[in-house]
Parts: structure tokens; C-alpha cells; sequence
């Protein structure tokens, strides 16, 4: 062969070699310089090495089958990522409409319960599961991952701190509400039961003491008028015959002072209908301390610590007696009535005067009284302040005081108990038409508090609590 050829069909070999390393990825082999002979016939001779022209077919399959493979697992993992990233756009919604749910909760005063907080930690422990799953998932580190984890836990803490502080206010607050409706509840299906209270005869005393009191029955102004906003009123009450009626009314004139003139009605139908009134003057009477005990009516004399005894059969003064140690001259009178130094009360034993001394202070001192001869039988000195109070009866010798609340409530919220000497605070809340109570007269007969209201005739009757055998 000609040097020239085999030198063209190196080039070719070379060629197609460089082909096939190409196609199949194998290393290039360059051919080495080799020095030609010429044997005895003149042809030149020569050593080619060429690399193996054998082509990978089983490399090239497996290569094929491995990028296959590879093809699927990578549509495979990116559906997946496509999947998670729709999850996360739910998930990040869902923590939008929790956190605001939270910061509607911090906002306002409404009480929540512990199905609330329970309904919302649910929820955030669902997503905390699932974005630790997709974390575990993604196998590494996710910025938006990440972020949506970190709101989670935050979430979760912030949801807590509510739900401890709600136990210390919001659903203790809860609690007690639905007890106190439960109880109204109680009370006002006990309301709607008619219930009728104990009865007890005139004059007894066999029972435990006032219980409760009933609303106001307003009866009258009083007949001199609206200007005459002090004085006292009732029922005479006759130990022996109480079923007889004898009212009386007693206003003071417009100085809150003097009581100068009284009327007597035989009945309460006279009473009603200002027919048949037995009109009285006299000129030294003082204060709204007065009552009507057997047809004889007792007052303090003006200017003076005398009490007065008068005939009502003949308005003239049976008795005049000074009370001993009495301060006199609106010294310790009543919250809001003036010239109340002394004020007489009636009970189921008999005759009472309400005081104070300057030994007591302004205390309240409790004289029981003769009511023939005035004489002061037996005295008790109580705690409790005069000036404090609004004004008092005793009831089957127990003392019960009153003092305001607002203009339209009363609060008897004191009683003494000279059988006993004990005193104790109570609270048995009384309605009024007007501000101040002039007068409260107590008669043993029917049970009713005679109160004089700002020139008003008004009747409460009221309640005893029945003695537990």
C-alpha cells in the first residue's frame, strides 16, 4: 500500500474513532508516531494501534434506563412540590384567620369559653403537624417552611397567655354568673309561688323578729298640704281593745318644728275621705317624735327635755316630766329631721322614748316608760350613733334603725334587743316615695309602720320571721 493511501485511511480510522469516544463518552485516544519500513519489495510497512472500536451498547441502555428513572422520580417530586405549595398557601390563610380570631379575643370584653380555647389549640396543632411533616418532607431547610412554623409556635404561646389569663377572670366571671342566674332563677319561680306569711294576733310576740317588709301603700297627703313636709301619723293603739280604730295625723308647721295643730278620725274610711275629723290645737308641741298610746297622745315639750302626756278626750296635758339626762334643742336628732331629740314609740308591752344624753355621746339610749306617770322604768345605752340614723320603732322590744340609701330606698340595717341586750346589723331594704322619712310609728294591732314621707300618709306592713321548733 501506498504511504499516501495508508496516511488517507489513517485520517479516516481517526476520524470514525473520534466518532464514536464522542457518542459514547469514552476518553480520546491520539495515535503515537510510528517510523515506516520498506521490505524487499519496495512496499512500506508500519505499526498502527488503534483502541478498541467495539461500541458500549449495554452502557448506553443502562444510561437510558437511569435517566428514565430519573426522569420519573423528578416529575414525582416536583408534583409534590406543587402540592405542598397550594398546602402552604391553605395553611397560611388558615394562620391569617386564626390570628385574627386571637386579636378579636384581646380586643374585647366578651367572655369565652374553654370549648373556644380548646376549638382554636386544635386547630394550630393540626398545622404545626403538618408543616413538620412537609419540613421533614422538603429534607432541609425551607425559608417559607420555616417562617410558617415560627408563626405557629407563636400562635400557640400567644393562645395560651389568653387562655390563663381568661381562668383568672373572664370564665371565673362566667361560672359565677351562671350560679347567680341559677339562683334568680330559684328566686323567682319562689316569687311566683304565692306564699302567705304566718299570721300572728294582735299584740304577740311568738315569733323571730321583722323578716322582711312589704312595698309602700300610699294612703294621703296630709290635710294641711304639700308644704308641710314634717310631722307623724297612725292608729292609737288600746292594749285591751286593740281591734278599735282611732287614727290620728300630726303635721308639724312649715318650720319643722312646732306641732300646733292634730286630727282625729274615728275610722279609716274617715280618714280616706276627710269627713268627721275632730280638729285640735295646742301650742308646745315639738318634733315628729310623737305617738298615740290609749287615747293619750305623747310628745316632746317645745324647748325643753319634758315629755307631755295629753287627754285627747280633753287636749289638755295630763303629765308633764322631765327625762332625765335628755339632750334637748335639735342636739342628736336624725339624719335629716331636724328637732327629733326625742321620739316615743309603741310596742306590744307598752310605751318607749328614743334619745341621747351627753353621756352617751350621741348614742342612742332607750328609756321603757310608765305610761300613767312618765317614769323612766328601765334604760339601755346602745353603740350605735342618733345622728347616723334616719329614724326608729321598736317592735316587741327590739329597736330597728333606718338610714337612706338613695332617694328612693330605705335600709332598716340596725336592731337592738333590750330583752337581751345583744344588738346586730341587718338589712331589709324598704322602697319610698320621697327622699326623707319624717316619722315611722309601729302599732302592735295590725303589724303596719305608720311612715310620715315628705308630707305623705304611707303604710308598710310587715313580715315576722316564724319561730323553728
Amino acid at each position: 500500500m501506498k504511504c499516501s493511501n495508508l496516511a488517507a485511511l489513517l485520517v479516516f480510522l481517526q476520524n470514525a474513532i473520534a466518532l464514536n469516544a464522542t457518542s459514547t463518552t469514552l476518553s480520546s485516544v491520539p495515535f503515537a508516531n510510528v517510523t515506516g519500513t520498506l521490505n524487499n519489495h519496495g512496499v512500506c510497512q508500519c505499526s498502527v494501534y488503534l483502541p478498541d472500536t467495539t461500541f458500549p451498547v449495554k452502557k448506553v441502555e443502562m444510561l437510558e434506563i437511569t435517566a428514565q428513572v430519573l426522569s420519573e422520580k423528578f416529575e414525582r417530586e416536583l408534583s409534590k412540590v406543587s402540592q405542598y405549595t397550594k398546602a402552604i398557601e391553605i395553611y397560611e390563610q388558615k394562620i391569617r384567620n386564626l390570628t385574627i380570631k386571637v386579636e378579636h379575643m384581646e380586643m374585647t370584653s366578651v367572655s369565652y369559653t374553654e370549648l373556644d380555647f380548646q376549638l382554636l389549640k386544635l386547630e394550630i396543632r393540626e398545622m404545626e403537624r403538618l408543616v413538620t411533616e412537609l419540613k421533614v418532607t422538603l429534607g432541609g431547610s425551607n425559608v417559607i417552611v420555616e417562617q410558617l412554623y415560627v408563626e405557629i409556635r407563636n400562635l400557640t404561646l400567644m393562645v395560651n397567655d389568653l387562655e390563663s389569663l381568661d381562668k383568672t377572670n373572664i370564665l371565673a366571671i362566667r361560672r359565677e354568673i351562671v350560679a347567680l342566674q341559677n339562683r334568680l332563677q330559684e328566686c323567682e319561680k319562689d316569687r311566683n309561688q304565692t306564699t302567705i306569711p304566718p299570721y300572728f294576733p294582735p299584740g304577740s310576740c311568738g315569733h323571730g323578729g321583722v323578716m322582711n317588709i312589704s312595698q309602700p301603700y300610699i294612703v294621703q297627703l296630709n290635710w294641711r298640704g304639700f308644704p308641710y313636709k314634717y310631722g307623724a301619723w297612725g292608729r292609737d293603739y288600746f292594749l285591751h281593745t286593740p281591734q278599735k280604730d282611732l287614727f290620728w295625723v300630726a303635721p308639724l308647721n312649715t318650720d319643722g318644728r312646732l306641732l300646733e295643730y292634730y286630727r282625729l278620725y274615728d275610722s279609716y274610711d274617715d280618714l280616706l275621705l276627710f269627713k268627721n275629723a275632730r280638729e285640735r290645737r295646742i301650742t308646745y308641741g315639738e318634733g315628729s317624735g310623737t305617738v298615740v298610746y290609749n287615747n293619750s297622745m305623747y310628745f316632746n315639750i317645745y324647748s325643753s327635755r319634758d315629755m307631755g302626756k295629753l287627754d285627747l278626750n280633753t287636749n289638755t296635758v295630763a303629765v308633764r316630766k322631765t327625762l332625765p339626762n335628755a339632750v334637748y334643742g335639735n342636739r342628736f336628732s336624725y339624719a335629716g329631721v331636724n328637732w327629733q331629740d326625742m321620739d316615743f314609740a309603741v310596742d306590744e308591752s307598752g310605751l318607749w322614748v328614743i334619745y341621747s344624753t351627753e353621756e352617751s355621746t350621741g348614742n342612742i339610749v332607750i328609756s321603757k316608760l310608765n305610761e300613767t306617770t312618765l317614769d323612766v322604768l328601765h334604760t339601755w345605752q346602745t353603740r350605735q350613733y342618733k345622728p347616723s340614723i334616719s329614724n326608729a320603732f321598736i317592735v316587741c322590744g327590739v329597736l330597728y334603725a333606718t338610714r337612706p340609701v338613695n332617694t328612693k330606698k330605705e335600709e332598716i340595717f340596725y336592731m337592738y334587743d333590750t330583752n337581751t341586750e345583744q344588738e346586730a346589723k341587718i338589712s331589709i331594704i324598704m322602697d319610698k316615695m320621697l327622699e326623707t322619712i319624717q316619722s315611722i310609728n309601729y302599732n302592735p294591732s295590725d303589724h303596719i309602720l305608720y311612715v310620715y314621707n315628705d308630707g305623705y300618709l304611707v303604710k308598710y306592713n310587715l313580715i315576722f320571721q316564724p319561730v323553728l321548733h
